[in-house]
């Protein structure tokens, strides 16, 4: 079966609860149509590649695990149009000339709120409205009222109040799918005990962010991988989760982790004709898992751990994007290893390479030193 758009997904669940082994293949494996193309001339193509055993069946995690990724597809989606419904607050502001987003982070914040709330109800006087700013903004009262000097006209406060109240309702809607996914969470074997082996206390402590999840996710996935993701560094519990969503638990399907960063798009698509490298690019693909990744390595640039000095080197030396792609797939590689042998993650099995690396650059220094006639000596082997 081609997977076009949504069509293909009824009929590959109906085709599967009924027995049958269905392959759902990539539609740009299968594009060059000898002919015309047509619905018709498509599937009797795909049939006759099945035929000859040309055709190789996409990656689809079980049933249970695409249940989640559906529920947590939609709150993703339902997360975008309550951002939207901000600016367009922010864009009411600016058109009654309250410059309150520029003087607060967040508008749907308590001060925000509260300000906000009471400009609907008619209050107008600034001094008054910058009174209900919280204690831990750092703007003054002064600077407060200051930015709440405006033409308060009907037309742009009916537009904010309809915002306002879409976004309380998309927070309602985010807040029923996180109560679903728990659900689903529950319903998946342990493969822990968390009573017997405890979460350990993450080491780096955030502020709790508006848009995560309203549960314990990080037990939970916990329990299910069998092992802690969030101890690898850029990973947060958020990003286990959509791994979880896009791969599920069980990585058997991949043969090795080669093959695992191969199917995210993370490592060189080499393509040689006649002894010659054309392209070393990594291949363009659309998975959310690989963004995962992506967002995790970009998040390394302070992290004062051996991934966080290894992206900063491929920086360095390749660039950003490079080394944004570098990283996600030593995140990738790690992910499968702890998934496959459910070890913890430690910190110490790098420490050979960072030894390497430190012997690569004491050698680099060297060397030109000899040149200039000059000999290097450890500051602990120096006379004092």
């Amino acid at each position: 079966m081609e997977s076009t758009g949504v069509y293909w997904i009824p009929f590959f669940q109906i085709l599967e609860a009924s027995g049958f082994q269905v392959g759902l293949v990539n539609a740009r494996h299968v594009k060059n149509v000898p002919g015309r193309k047509t619905d018709v001339s498509d599937c009797q193509w795909l049939q006759y590649l099945h035929s000859v055993g040309l055709l190789r069946a996409s990656f689809r995690p079980e049933q249970a695990v695409c249940a989640v990724r559906s529920v947590l597809r939609h709150r993703a989606g339902l997360v975008q149009i309550a951002s939207t419904h901000v600016q367009r607050m922010q864009k009411a502001l600016d058109q009654m000339n309250l410059q309150l987003h520029h003087v607060i982070s967040d508008i749907t914040g308590l001060t925000g709120t509260a300000i906000i709330e009471a400009i609907l109800k008619g209050e107008r006087d600034p001094a008054v409205l910058s009174k209900m700013r919280d204690r831990r903004i750092k703007a003054s009262a002064k600077t407060v009222a200051a930015a709440l000097v405006g033409d308060f006209r009907r037309e742009h406060l009916f537009a904010l109040r309809q915002s306002l109240e879409a976004y309380r309702h998309c927070q309602q809607l985010i807040a029923v799918c996180d109560s679903e996914i728990e659900r689903y969470l529950a319903e998946f074997d342990s493969k822990v005990d968390v009573s017997l082996a405890p979460l350990r206390k993450p080491k780096d402590r955030h502020k709790p962010r508006r848009n995560e999840m309203r549960f314990d996710l990080r037990t939970h996935l916990y329990r299910i991988y069998g092992v802690d993701l969030t101890e690898v560094p850029g990973i947060n519990a958020l990003t286990a989760h959509v791994l979880f969503a896009e791969i599920g638990p069980d990585l058997s399907r991949f043969a090795n982790r080669s093959a695992f960063a191969s199917w995210l798009g993370l490592c060189p698509d080499n393509r040689i004709s006649g002894g010659k490298i054309l392209s070393v690019k990594t291949r363009v693909v659309k998975n959310r898992a690989a963004m995962a990744l992506r967002l995790a390595a970009q998040s390394l640039h302070r992290s004062q751990s051996y991934l966080g000095n290894y992206y900063r080197r491929m920086r360095a030396k390749l660039g950003t994007p490079k080394a944004i792609t570098a990283a996600a797939h030593k995140l990738a590689r790690i992910v499968y290893h702890l998934l496959t042998t459910l070890q913890r993650y430690q910190e110490s099995v790098f420490m050979r390479c960072e030894t390497l690396h430190r012997n690569r650059m004491e050698a680099r220094l060297r060397r030109p030193a000899r040149d200039l006639g000059f000999n290097l000596v450890r500051a602990s082997e120096s006379v004092p």
